[in-house]
């Protein structure tokens, strides 16, 4: 694909919920911060940019009315400057980048895509749609809670509550380990309107999390479970056995609020604009899948025959784990080592604003394979309704 990432920049991840230390700010605030970063490093790019994609899961409220073009103008972008906003649930940061980037290709041109959620302001499932909140639709389409779809996975794949602390509890020590030595080299400091900081580094790592202070959690989704989505569970499953609720608040993903923008060209635009590339996009791809959660699996393996490559080809994989047993059936599908995956952390850690954080991923990979001088890496994020995105980029040296 004659597509390149030029940048890729995001906000640090505040908490999501009241009280965060970006709940203050209107979403279309904190996205406009990276739009006016953006055009500080690129100047005139609002002029010649082709397009723009904002990823959003909850397009309700502060979040609602093409939160990409409210946000551009709000930074004082061109009002001549297309933007748009899409949802592929928790995946929309990322589709909207490997659209981006197929624009890029495609038409000769400058992109920017990215994401944002104010998880703080505008909660998962605000917007009362009908797949999960309307109880006749739900059991038709059988739509699972997150959460209950992850303890599905754990039953069905195996995976037992100590192995999926022990990996939770890994990814924190490495977010942290990773905060402390300057790795996340993408994130842009979040000021208010008169300059004064409000955040400058990712606020949902939890530092105290031991394998004994998760072993004292209860179950996060046992209740639910045992009500509608136990209905949905044994008319999609007769033979389930009892499910086993392995997962809680110290073992999923933190809910956070955050934005992130990637800029993509190609190769004869980034010339043309005196830009220099940073990676490739050597494939995308998208997946989705009957058994909710998992579908990263099927589009990075998509991605990767796309791309000619086998998963030993793959350097660093930086993949959202949504929850720890979801994460844990991705590595033994793909034999994945984990020396190299999401070796700074990820969701569990470092919290999970859902439209921007495929988004972010690119500019943690990004950053990590430039750390590192490695050659390739893998993004991948999957989604509610078993949706999934992936793309995997190689640094240009």
């Amino acid at each position: 694909m004659d597509a390149f990432v030029v940048d890729a920049i995001r906000t640090p991840r505040g908490r999501g919920r009241p009280g965060g230390a970006l709940s203050d700010l209107r979403a279309a605030e904190l996205l406009a911060g990276l739009f006016t970063e953006v055009a500080r490093r690129f100047p005139g790019v609002d002029e010649y940019a082709d397009d723009t994609m904002i990823g959003c899961a909850t397009q309700v409220g502060d979040q609602g009315a093409n939160i990409g073009k409210t946000a551009s103008l709000l930074a004082g972008w061109s009002v001549a400057a297309p933007a748009a906003t899409m949802n592929r649930f928790c995946a929309s940061g990322l589709s909207a980048t490997a659209l981006m980037a197929e624009r890029a290709a495609v038409q000769d041109a400058v992109t920017v895509a990215g994401g944002v959620e104010m998880m703080s302001r505008t909660p998962m499932l605000a917007d009362k749609g009908a797949m999960f909140m309307d109880p006749q639709i739900a059991a038709r389409l059988g739509a699972l809670q997150p959460g209950v779809a992850a303890d599905l996975v754990a039953t069905q794949f195996g995976f037992s509550r100590a192995e999926c602390d022990a990996y939770a509890v890994l990814s924190q020590e490495r977010a942290a380990a990773a905060q402390d030595t300057g790795r996340f080299r993408s994130i842009v400091p979040v000021r208010d309107a008169a300059g004064a900081l409000v955040l400058d580094r990712d606020e949902t790592i939890r530092r105290t999390n031991t394998l004994e202070s998760l072993a004292a959690l209860q179950p996060a989704f046992a209740e639910a479970a045992a009500g509608r989505d136990g209905e949905i569970l044994r008319g999609l499953f007769p033979d389930l056995p009892p499910l086993n609720a392995v997962h809680h608040a110290g073992n999923s993903p933190a809910m956070a609020d955050g934005a992130a923008l990637v800029v993509l060209a190609s190769a004869s635009a980034a010339r043309r604009h005196g830009l220099r590339p940073r990676a490739r996009v050597l494939a995308t791809a998208e997946a989705s899948v009957s058994i909710t959660q998992i579908g990263a699996v099927d589009a990075t393996r998509k991605a990767l025959a796309r791309a000619g490559l086998n998963a030993a080809d793959i350097d660093l994989w930086e993949v959202r784990d949504s929850f720890a047993a979801v994460t844990l059936h991705y590595l033994r599908e793909l034999a994945v080592p984990l020396e190299r995956f999401n070796v700074n952390g990820s969701s569990i850690a470092l919290g999970h604003p859902m439209g921007a954080t495929g988004a972010m991923l690119v500019g943690t990979l990004l950053d990590e394979m430039e750390l590192r001088g490695v050659d390739r890496g893998v993004v991948a994020i999957t989604g509610a309704a078993g949706v999934a995105s992936a793309a995997i980029l190689e640094r240009v040296a």
